[in-house]
């Protein structure tokens, strides 16, 4: 199925006036590579700048709302929100990666789901969006797909750390993450990961390093344990 750049426009409740910076956006390497005749660039230098950008929305926004926590904390809080994981994840609530245009090659062995592509691409429309209307669309546009729902998505961004924090608090065991399989060349490699308290399997994570599945296992734990009544608190 085709997606096109108008129905990413009306997802974002944005439209470009200049329609090429959003084409920039989606655009990866791999595709002006087999493209030989394309006129348009890759969405690396335009990230750059949107990754400037989200800094700066974010320590902003950190100020304001954690009006208790030194530098240190500031910093190493603003470190997991804008994590390549962390912006995969929220690049996976907008389905970013349908409409981001790659070559055949990263086509095919998974591109579109690719944490540090669609990561990228969040960046990209930042950028993108900052160009095009300057800084309070681009604001706009961070605290609705990046900063909002963060009970969720602060879970999620340390989720191995909450979930230790989280079974410290009501269990007497400890968390084991086991290694169920590798898939790919060994260029492209995925890992399938389980993490048990005790005999009970809580969650399944998948990512292109044992570390990516393991923090999306440890979410899915997070999430199971949340609907079972226990609850984590972020200090």
């Amino acid at each position: 199925m085709e997606y096109s750049m108008e129905q990413l426009e009306e997802r974002i409740s944005y439209h470009f006036r200049n329609k090429a910076l959003l084409a920039q956006a989606l655009t990866h390497s791999s595709y002006i590579n087999e493209q030989k005749n394309e006129k348009t660039e890759d969405y690396e230098r335009i990230e750059f700048l949107g990754d400037a950008v989200l800094e700066l929305v974010s320590s902003e926004f950190l100020f304001r709302t954690q009006k208790n926590l030194p530098e240190g904390e500031l910093t190493k809080r603003r470190a997991s929100m804008v994590c390549e994981p962390s912006l995969a994840f929220c690049a996976k609530d907008l389905e970013l990666g349908k409409f981001m245009r790659l070559g055949r090659g990263e086509e095919s062995t998974g591109g579109r789901n690719r944490d540090s592509i669609i990561a990228d691409g969040m960046e990209a429309m930042i950028g993108a969006i900052y160009l095009d209307s300057g800084m309070e669309e681009a604001k706009k546009f961070i605290d609705r797909f990046i900063l909002n729902d963060l009970e969720n998505k602060q879970l999620f961004y340390d989720s191995k750390s909450n979930l230790q924090e989280l079974v410290q608090g009501h269990f007497k065991s400890e968390v084991a993450y086991e290694l169920v399989g590798e898939s790919g060349p060994e260029h492209n490699k995925s890992f399938q990961v389980k993490v048990r308290l005790n005999k009970e399997v809580l969650g399944e994570g998948i990512g292109k390093t044992k570390k990516a599945a393991e923090q999306q296992a440890a979410y899915q734990a997070l999430l199971k344990l949340r609907e079972k009544g226990y609850v984590f608190k972020k200090h």
